[in-house]
């Protein structure tokens, strides 16, 4: 079942450095400009992972430029929750941390169970592989939930 764009998505993971780096880029490589898309985690520990970077440049998604940024950054820097039209949690602690701060807004917030492939395979090409997966999570929950690529 497939909706309309909605006019602003945030996906939201544990550390704002695999699963919704992934998911933003994919989603503004799919549906361009028509949605305004970000991304953020609970924590803002960890920068941008390599082999993220990696599984996304094969679809021609760039993400080494993308800064990791937790909630209360962006909040900090002035972006509102409650102007997000939707916030798609990745992890369970981003879905707990996301209800948690939308409670007083009337916000719908998704949680889709996306593999963190980070403890994953033991040499690289087992770590790509599960960053794949992944990445093609997020690609079929994306295009299951708005169409295929526009983009």
């Amino acid at each position: 079942m497939t909706g309309g764009l909605p006019q602003s998505v945030l996906f939201c993971c544990d550390h704002n450095a695999v699963r919704s780096p992934m998911a933003e880029g994919i989603m503004k490589k799919f549906y361009g400009t028509q949605t305004y898309v970000q991304s953020v985690g609970v924590y803002n520990d960890l920068e941008i992972d390599g082999f993220s970077i990696t599984v996304c440049a094969e679809m021609g998604v760039e993400l080494h430029r993308h800064r990791s940024r937790s909630f209360d950054e962006m909040e900090e820097f002035g972006d509102d929750l409650s102007s997000f039209d939707l916030i798609i949690a990745l992890s369970p602690a981003s879905q707990h941390r996301a209800l948690e701060l939308t409670r007083v807004f009337h916000l719908e917030v998704e949680y889709w169970p996306i593999v963190d492939p980070t403890g994953l395979g033991e040499t690289r090409e087992a770590k790509l592989h599960a960053y794949r997966q992944s990445r093609d999570q997020i690609i079929a929950q994306l295009t299951g939930k708005w169409g295929t690529a526009r983009g």
